[in-house]
């Protein structure tokens, strides 16, 4: 639904070159390539369209805030390079922070689709 939403342009979508290339990782391993082929779809098709639809922001610095996994930080440093009004992620150490990074909430997308709907 949300993707949706971002096609209607109901709300903008903002993303960074490294952040798709994580994407475009994690759909290509085993379980998550498997289950797109099956829908008919491709881990580099998702990532092209994702890339088409989002403002590509690019982040000068990274800051160093989540201690369990510095790839997370690469989010932050989008939302705060894209002037993020919202932080989208199922991510448990995201979502650790206290629902909020420098004043940007941070939700999940179930919570995303209730606040956007």
């Amino acid at each position: 639904r949300l993707v949706d939403g971002v096609r209607a342009q109901t709300f903008e979508l903002c993303s960074s070159a490294t952040l798709l290339a994580e994407l475009l990782d994690v759909l290509s391993r085993g379980k998550f390539a498997a289950r797109l082929l099956q829908a008919g779809l491709t881990p580099q098709g998702i990532v092209g369209e994702l890339c088409r639809l989002a403002y590509m922001a690019a982040p000068q610095t990274v800051p160093r805030v989540v201690e369990n996994d510095a790839d997370d930080d690469h989010v932050l440093a989008c939302a705060l390079a894209g002037q993020a009004d919202l932080i989208v992620s199922g991510d448990r150490h995201l979502l650790s922070l206290g629902g909020r990074y420098q004043g940007i909430p941070i939700v999940t997308p179930a919570q995303a689709v209730q606040q956007i709907a």
